[in-house]
């Protein structure tokens, strides 16, 4: 694995590797650094490499290279490059992918259109910042600080775990030490997510150390508060649980994790063009206008559905206007609501919710058989939805209701079956999987339900129709760069409709 540069004409239509966000000191969540963030994030990405880029002794010395990073600078940058990782492109196809979102013009046409090559993907970001959060590990060890070696762990988590939930079988074990292994051996799928699961607790039992160094002024999603780092921990650990069906883990981790709706983790952003704005907005509005929208996407027409129907306990009007706006791009079509709504140039960002733990619990006690406790973490949910609270954000007042369930709701007749399930637990199911799809629009955990949802037990599903032809996409394909680089890319190759291991 080496280092990719850029790419000079990115088949995603975007300028290569970019780190827009908190670029500088008028960034509302990063405003403490100075011009010297800057030069200490282009050296993370340099050193972020699994191979030395240059190998010619004359050249291996700059006097004005920067060759150290204290940690705090070091756990910044990091936070930055995880932020963008779950705001950036591959987010996108994968919303596209789960049938939320439809690309309509230049490359996203083509990715609605399942048409995607080797080029169209790369690691350049991806492991240079998993790299970055494993020095922060090393980096706080010499300093002997347990609490910010355990944000390095939930930070790695999170990257790795993203990485073989879009390609499946990734580096992990070796990819870290890259003396050793300069290509590193593709780890299967399932051993990835049993190798998280040791980091993640590691992750938790060091931040669960009695006393650390304050890093308030570098954690601009936590402001240094180790009992939320945990927490988030905890969600991370039941989301991969319910990934693998081990429904009983995912509960008792979840009831260890974000506990409110003010627990959230979300990146911030401010309203500073090139700066701190929502790369979403930036995207939609900015950049590539009409190149994506909801015009032909299942998901309006899912929520569509909730709105005019015969449950009077809800009504997802607000909802529908908070995300979607007609006639931003073009008169009649149905655009990400930009003006006022979820995607607006200083919405926060999600990453781990609170709304996503209870909705974990919901579901895996659903398919456990426990009605009753589902049923409360679905309506915990819904009560945060009734007061308007959406990733950081109040959506309007008007058509917003959301009434607790109760069981009688989802039997034969029952005004949340109407789909006419024949047992409360796929009724309920079904409404938790709606109820999942809907707050996770801009996530990747919705392409990751489209495909979990045909194997999980018992079946049950959304008619997310296709946009074309008769294969669903199942994965991101490896990018050319590590095909090029590592003979260890597994043969064949997978295209994007062979489903990973798990799924």
């Amino acid at each position: 694995m080496r280092i990719e540069q850029p790419h000079p004409n990115p088949p995603n239509g975007e300028g290569g590797l970019t780190y827009r966000l908190g670029w500088g000191k008028t960034t509302k969540f990063m405003k403490k650094l100075s011009h010297k963030f800057i030069i200490a994030l282009l050296a993370i990405y340099v050193l972020g490499g699994c191979k030395n880029l240059f190998e010619e002794p004359n050249i291996q010395r700059n006097p004005n290279a920067v060759t150290d990073v204290d940690v705090a600078t070091l756990l910044s940058g990091t936070l930055l490059g995880v932020a963008m990782l779950h705001e950036d492109t591959d987010v996108r196809i994968a919303s596209i992918w789960a049938g939320e979102l439809n690309g309509l013009s230049r490359a996203h046409q083509g990715f609605a259109q399942y048409i995607v090559s080797s080029q169209a993907f790369v690691w350049n970001t991806l492991y240079p910042v998993g790299s970055q959060a494993r020095l922060i590990q090393t980096k706080a060890d010499a300093l002997g600080d347990k609490w910010i070696k355990g944000v390095g762990q939930v930070l790695e988590a999170l990257v790795i775990a993203k990485a073989t939930d879009l390609y499946g079988d990734v580096p992990y074990r070796q990819v870290f030490d890259p003396e050793t292994y300069p290509t590193p051996v593709f780890d299967r799928q399932t051993d990835v997510y049993a190798a998280l699961q040791t980091t993640l607790d590691n992750a938790i039992v060091n931040l669960s150390a009695p006393s650390g160094l304050a890093f308030a002024a570098q954690d601009f999603m936590y402001k240094g508060d180790v009992v939320k780092w945990k927490a988030a921990a905890n969600t991370l650990k039941a989301r991969l649980y319910l990934h693998t069906g081990d429904y009983a883990k995912a509960v008792s981790s979840a009831v260890l994790g974000i506990g409110s709706t003010a627990n959230d983790l979300l990146v911030p952003h401010g309203t500073s063009q090139g700066i701190d704005i929502n790369q979403n907005y930036d995207f939609f509005r900015v950049s590539r206008p009409g190149d994506t929208g909801f015009n032909g996407a299942y998901l309006p027409k899912l929520m569509q559905s909730r709105i005019n129907q015969a449950n009077t306990k809800t009504d997802e009007t607000a909802l529908y206007n908070h995300y979607f706006k007609t006639g931003i791009t073009v008169t009649g079509s149905l655009d990400p609501n930009t003006a006022d709504g979820a995607f607006t140039a200083n919405a926060p960002h999600p990453i781990l919710t609170y709304y996503e733990n209870q909705l974990i619990i919901a579901e895996a006690q659903a398919r456990l058989g426990v009605s009753d406790s589902a049923l409360t973490a679905l309506n915990a949910v819904r009560a945060g939805l009734s007061v308007g609270y959406v990733n950081g954000k109040t959506m309007p007042v008007a058509g917003r209701r959301y009434e607790p369930y109760i069981v009688a709701d989802f039997g034969p007749g029952g005004l949340a079956n109407s789909t006419s399930l024949p047992t409360v637990q796929t009724a309920l199911l079904y409404e938790i999987i709606s109820q999942r799809y809907i707050v996770f629009l801009m996530q990747y955990e919705a392409f990751t339900d489209y495909r979990r949802l045909a194997k999980a037990l018992p079946v049950v599903q959304l008619p997310i129709p296709l946009y074309v032809g008769t294969k669903k996409p199942q994965r991101f394909i490896y990018p050319q760069g590590e095909v090029n680089t590592n003979p260890n890319v597994p043969k064949p190759l997978p295209d994007q409709f062979m489903n990973v291991p798990l799924f």
